[in-house]
C-alpha cells in the first residue's frame, strides 16, 4: 500500500507532520477515508476529529474545525480554522 504525506495545520500554527497509512476524516458531506492511492479531491472539514494512522501504526488524533482537506498525488494537507492534538 502507498504511503501517504500528511500535513495538519491550523491558523495558528503546524499542528502535525509526517507519513500515515490511513486518514479518516469528517467533511461536511459525512466522514472519509482515504488511502494510498486516493482520487485527488478538496473537501470541506466539518467539526470533528481526524484520525491520522502512521506506517508504523501510532493513532494521532486532531479536533479540527472549519477549513478543507486537499489529496493529490498521496499528500494529504488539512488546513482548519482550529486544531489541536487530542
Amino acid at each position: 500500500m502507498a504511503k501517504l504525506t500528511v500535513s495538519v495545520v491550523s491558523a495558528e500554527r503546524e499542528i502535525w507532520t509526517g507519513d500515515a497509512s490511513q486518514i479518516v476524516a469528517k467533511t461536511v458531506e459525512g466522514e472519509i477515508g482515504i488511502l494510498g492511492g486516493h482520487e485527488p479531491m478538496l473537501a470541506l472539514l466539518a467539526h470533528g476529529e481526524v484520525r491520522v494512522t502512521t506506517g508504523s501504526g501510532e493513532k494521532i488524533a486532531v479536533d479540527a474545525e472549519g477549513g478543507f482537506l486537499s489529496v493529490d498525488h498521496d499528500v494529504v494537507t488539512i488546513v482548519a480554522s482550529r486544531a489541536a492534538l487530542v
